[in-house]
C-alpha cells in the first residue's frame, strides 16, 4: 500500500474543535468492565487506526462511538454535541445520528434476499426518507465508486466477501456521513478481497473522510493513518503517529507488533 499524503491534526487538537472526543469513557458487562477510562479526541478528517490483540476492547470501544454499545460513565461528544455524559444518553436522535457517523461492520450485515442496488437503496429510504428515483440514481453512482458498478443487481450470497464490504461501505456513504467506523473490516477476508477493499479505504482517505478504523492490518494502519493508538485490557497503553510503532514503549504493543512480522 502507498502511504496516503494527509497532514496529522491529532498533535494541534485543541486548535480545532474535535468531531470526536471521548473522556474517561467506562463500559461495563455487569462486572466486567471492558473499557476502563479510555480519553482521545479526533479531528475532522483524521485517520485513526485502533489495533491491538483480541479481547483489548477495540470492538467494544468503536460501537460505543456511535452508542451501539451504551458506556457506563464517562462523556463521549459527537460534531459538537454531547450525546453521551456520566451514565446518560443526551437527548440524541439516535437513528440521524448514526446516518452521521456511519459503521462498516465485519459481517457485512447485507439484507440477502435484496441486490446489492436494493440494499444500498433501502437504506436511504429507510434513514433518510429519500425518494426511490433518487435513491436508485445514488446508489448506482455509489456502486460505480466502489468498482460495482457491474453487480448492481447480484445478491449478496451471489458475490465475494470483499464484494459484499464494498456494497456496505456504499451502502454506508449513502447516507452522507461525516464520520466513518470501521470494525475489523477485511477479518473475514482472503487476500485478494482485502485489497479490494482497503483500496476503497485509501480512496475516502484521500477525499477526506473522518475514518476510526479498528483493524489487524497493520502496515495499512501505518500507511493510511493520522494517529494510531494500541489497546490491551480495556485501556490506550501506546498512541501517537504511526511512528510509534517502530520503537513502540508499551512491551504488549512490542509483542503484538514484533508478533506481525
Amino acid at each position: 500500500m502507498n502511504a496516503v499524503s494527509k497532514t496529522p491534526l491529532t498533535g494541534s487538537i485543541d486548535l480545532v474543535e474535535p468531531v470526536i472526543e471521548v473522556a474517561d469513557l467506562v463500559k461495563a458487562y455487569g462486572d466486567n468492565v471492558v473499557l476502563k477510562g479510555i480519553d482521545l479526541k479526533i479531528a475532522k478528517s483524521e485517520i485513526v487506526s485502533v489495533l491491538g490483540a483480541s479481547g483489548g476492547g477495540k470492538s467494544t470501544f468503536i460501537r460505543c462511538l456511535n452508542l451501539l454499545e451504551t458506556p457506563k460513565s464517562g462523556r463521549l461528544g459527537l460534531l459538537g454535541k454531547t450525546v453521551f455524559d456520566d451514565g446518560f444518553v443526551s437527548g440524541v436522535d439516535l437513528a440521524g445520528m448514526r446516518a452521521k457517523v456511519g459503521m462498516v461492520f465485519q459481517r457485512f450485515n447485507l439484507f440477502p434476499h435484496i441486490t446489492a442496488a436494493e440494499n444500498v437503496v433501502l437504506a436511504q429510504q429507510l434513514s433518510l426518507g429519500t425518494p426511490e428515483d433518487a435513491a436508485i440514481a445514488n446508489a448506482l453512482r455509489l456502486l460505480d465508486r466502489v468498482g460495482l458498478s457491474h453487480r448492481a443487481l447480484a445478491f449478496p450470497p451471489d458475490m465475494s466477501g470483499g464484494e459484499q464490504q464494498r456494497v456496505a461501505i456504499a451502502r454506508a456513504l449513502a447516507l452522507k456521513p461525516e464520520i466513518l467506523l470501521f470494525d475489523e473490516p477485511t477479518s473475514s477476508l482472503d487476500p485478494e478481497s482485502t485489497l479490494e477493499v482497503l483500496k476503497v479505504m485509501e480512496e475516502l482517505a484521500e477525499d477526506g473522510m473522518t475514518m476510526v478504523i479498528v483493524t489487524h492490518e497493520v502496515e495499512f494502519a501505518r500507511n493510511i493513518s493520522d494517529y494510531v493508538i494500541f489497546m490491551s485490557e480495556g485501556r490506550i497503553v501506546e498512541q501517537g503517529s504511526p511512528e510509534w510503532m517502530d520503537d513502540p514503549e508499551d512491551p504488549r504493543a512490542r509483542r503484538f507488533l514484533s508478533s506481525d512480522k
